[in-house]
């Protein structure tokens, strides 16, 4: 094989654990290893990344990636790390699901090919549909004792703990026997031998292997990732609005190129080694140039360039890019005209606006009017007269007097006027 894919992990702080002996399986030929995601909504999320990361080096590195889509499991939920139920999906719905997050993996993997190595997308609902109750219970659970999967972490934390009053209920239960069918099932379908997840999923892979062992006399590996932690202690993945997701209709590309420009210096050097395909050598050259010049922050600028070009495009990078300049631009006007009206809003997500009618404009809107009179930006006429004899107003990021009036050149996108008042006030008034 071409590189070394447990090697390529341990560099890049990707590697948590593995079964002895994955080396040498890897080694010998090329390999299908899979990673289950979670298909209760049309998109991916930020959390998904490390996972398809890994099939993706997986591919790069000569082997076979499988993404295995949930429809089977999402109808029941995985008790890891959560602390109660998830809702259940009709198929419909799993099928739109589906389509979406193969469109999303595709940025990452390549399923096109004709290489053997091409990679394959399967939903476990496929092999599960036909499934009796009763013909699981003789063929699958008889092999896995109630002692071995109430030893499990995922299990034990879930009935113990103290948050939930509702325990967990026998279809919870069964999760990781059915997650443990899955691999045997593309062992013996897709002779594949590997499974990979976050390191929460330990003990349903094991349940995997021992299934392989036991059913189908064969042997199969397990390799996890660790579970990505900030170094202030706040979830990753998370912004104030939810879930970073993948999708641009549900988290713009302003917003996700945002996200990882905000990363701290730790933690763009831990992430720019895990979220892109760069090499060893250039990572430490601009870990190094970053170091020398920190308020630059080149490494983050760098991380949010490679990511966001990969999950959206090089036009949405380029956007995001000039959008987050805009506020510190010389042609302030000239730039934010360049930007789109939902980019625009994101820049100045959480100023205040007023909303006046454009025929205000016809005869020009007086400064008093704009900052006070007909917006309350400021809370008097005299407050306003006083900001103006300071130089401290602007319209659209230029300074202007008592005696400038507003027009509708002054629009930005035919709609907007950007007031401010120094440095830290903005207000923006709609024109309709």
């Amino acid at each position: 094989m071409s590189q070394n894919f447990v090697e390529e992990l341990k560099w890049r702080g990707m590697l948590h654990d593995s079964m002895p002996g994955v080396e040498e399986h890897l080694s010998e030929a090329m390999r299908s290893a899979y990673v289950g995601f979670d298909p209760t909504a049309d998109s991916l999320h930020i959390g998904n990344l490390v996972p398809i990361m890994l099939l993706a080096h997986y591919q790069r590195c000569g082997h076979q990636p499988l993404a295995l889509v949930g429809g089977a499991t999402g109808m029941i939920g995985d008790p890891s790390g959560k602390s109660s139920e998830r809702n259940l999906l009709d198929e419909a719905t799993l099928r739109h699901n589906q389509e979406a997050i193969k469109a999303q993996l595709s940025h990452f993997l390549d399923f096109e090919s004709d290489t053997p190595n091409a990679a394959k997308l399967v939903n476990n609902y496929d092999w599960m549909k036909e499934f009796s109750f009763l013909e699981f219970i003789r063929d699958v659970g008889k092999h896995i004792t109630v002692n071995y999967m109430m030893a499990k972490d995922s299990v034990k934390n879930r009935i113990s703990a103290e948050s939930t009053n509702d325990g967990m209920s026998f279809t919870e239960f069964t999760y990781q026997l059915v997650q443990g069918y899955d691999f045997l099932h593309l062992y013996k379908a897709n002779n594949c031998t590997i499974q990979m997840g976050g390191s929460d999923q330990w003990g349903n892979i094991t349940t995997g292997t021992e299934l392989i062992r036991r059913i189908g006399n064969g042997k199969g590996f397990a390799i996890t990732c660790p579970l990505i932690t900030k170094s202030d202690g706040s979830k990753f993945g998370k912004s104030e609005g939810g879930n970073v997701w993948l999708d641009a209709k549900r988290t713009s590309p302003y917003k996700f190129y945002q996200y990882w420009l905000n990363s701290s210096d730790e933690d763009a050097e831990k992430y720019i080694k895990i979220f892109t395909f760069l090499g060893q050598e250039e990572i430490e050259t601009i870990v190094k140039s970053h170091k020398e010049a920190p308020h630059q922050r080149g490494l983050q600028k760098r991380l949010a360039q490679e990511i966001t070009t990969m999950v959206h495009s090089i036009a949405d990078f380029e956007n995001a890019e000039r959008a987050s300049n805009v506020l510190f631009s010389k042609t302030f006007k000239a730039d934010i005209a360049t930007i789109d009206e939902e980019t625009f809003l994101d820049v100045f997500e959480g100023v205040p606006q007023a909303e006046l009618p454009k025929s205000d404009l016809d005869s020009g809107l007086d400064m008093i009017a704009a900052l006070s009179a007909k917006t309350e930006f400021l809370n008097s006429n005299g407050e306003a007269r006083r900001a103006l004899k300071e130089n401290s107003v602007s319209v659209n990021k230029e300074k202007v007097k008592e005696d400038y009036t507003i027009s509708s050149d002054d629009l930005i996108n035919g709609t907007y006027v950007i007031l401010n008042k120094g440095k830290r006030n903005t207000y923006i008034i709609k024109f309709v």
